[in-house]
């Protein structure tokens, strides 16, 4: 596998948020790819996988397909792969982890079909071992079918390596960028969260704002790949960070009843380079008001009792949400985020139908959103 050959690179996808990723992939310039069961796929090279990496605000790894193979017993199953090139994807030095999976087939421990695959690599080309690896192999095994694919992404994607405060049950930055694209959020358009944690919809909306790229402040498994061209993804990444244009307003606004959430917010907004583009104020939802004259987006997670505590006394607080949305916040959308039906419910707001349900932390999530107000 050469930097120019094709091959399938796979997106995973926060469960419910395919489609999403989907329009993302198509809109950053991956014309071919597909929707498929549990992410998105196209077909590409590594540089393709270096820039998807970099680019995409809403995948929360990136696989690269490097084998496939129908295996019906573990002894097959080691004797096919140790016909795999490694050697044009892994380095014999770097460490590596095998983690495998089992669905419908006659191997069926994914224990024993791990450590299969992780001698086979090890027997041919000299990587040792590690759980702490950083380079992962990942193994599917379903129907009989063997699937190899190596993670390139490393620590998952919503890790921008800016984030160091976090509040209670946070949202994941990969989650919020989707949230806001189906909620149709616009470069330069007002937001604001009135209970923005540890402000994760305000510093996305900055970012997307400004250009920045989400992976412009991290490193990469792929780095450690023997596919690894150093000068190619200098290049790529000089190319890409070039272009952007910084807004000199501020467009991104949260609030917090919490001082605490407040100050965390501006400093996770200060290492992400956008405290200029965000404004964080102490603010109870009965004080709350359109931070700018024009119109846009009011984006919220409220708490929900399955989150945090007991959700009775939450159904009070969701309905003074309601009515002071409605009351000062004409021509606004809204998008709320909750996994209690009942809650977005005592709103009042006229929401529109809903998308599927995403998963959340082990919980299942539903954006409920609104036209203009």
């Amino acid at each position: 596998m050469t930097s120019t050959n094709a091959f399938e690179i796979y997106l995973v996808a926060v469960p419910g948020l395919e489609p999403a990723l989907l329009e993302e992939a198509v809109e950053a310039g991956f014309v071919d790819a597909r929707q498929v069961e549990g992410g998105v796929a196209f077909d590409g090279t590594w540089v393709d996988v270096w820039r998807a990496n970099l680019v995409l605000r809403g995948a929360t790894r990136v696989l690269a397909r490097i084998g496939e193979f129908r295996a019906m017993h573990l002894a097959q199953l080691d004797k096919r792969a140790r016909k795999i090139a490694w050697g044009e994807v892994l380095r014999a030095h770097v460490p590596i982890k095998v983690e495998a999976a089992c669905k419908r087939s006659r191997i069926y421990h994914a224990g024993a079909a791990a450590e299969r695959v992780a001698t086979a690599i090890t027997e041919t080309l000299g990587a040792p071992q590690s759980q702490e690896a950083q380079v992962r192999v990942m193994v599917r095994i379903e129907d009989d079918l063997v699937t190899l694919s190596i993670d390139t992404s490393g620590e998952s994607l919503h890790k921008r390596g800016f984030k160091q405060a976090l509040n209670r049950a946070p949202m994941r930055e990969t989650m919020a960028a989707l949230f806001l694209r189906q909620c149709g959020y616009q470069p330069g358009e007002t937001l604001l969260d009135p209970m923005c944690g540890s402000g994760t919809f305000v510093i996305e909306a900055a970012e997307i704002s400004a250009g920045l790229l989400p992976g412009r402040g991290r490193d990469f498994a792929f780095e450690q790949l023997s596919s690894f061209d150093k000068t190619r993804w200098a290049e790529l990444r000089a190319a890409a960070l070039s272009s952007v244009d910084e807004p000199q307003a501020v467009s991104a606004f949260g609030s917090d009843r919490d001082p605490g959430a407040v100050r965390m917010s501006g400093e996770n907004a200060e290492r992400a380079g956008v405290a200029g583009l965000t404004q964080f104020s102490v603010t109870s939802i009965d004080a709350l008001e359109p931070p700018d004259r024009k119109t846009g987006l009011v984006i919220v997670n409220p708490p929900y009792g399955t989150r945090i505590g007991n959700k009775a006394p939450l159904v009070a607080l969701h309905r003074r949400l309601g009515e002071v949305l409605k009351s000062r916040f004409g021509g606004w959308r809204v998008g709320i985020i909750t996994a209690d039906r009942d809650l977005a419910k005592a709103t009042r707001l006229p929401f529109l139908p809903t998308a599927a349900p995403v998963q959340h932390g082990g919980i299942r999530v539903t954006l409920y959103q609104t036209g203009r107000l």
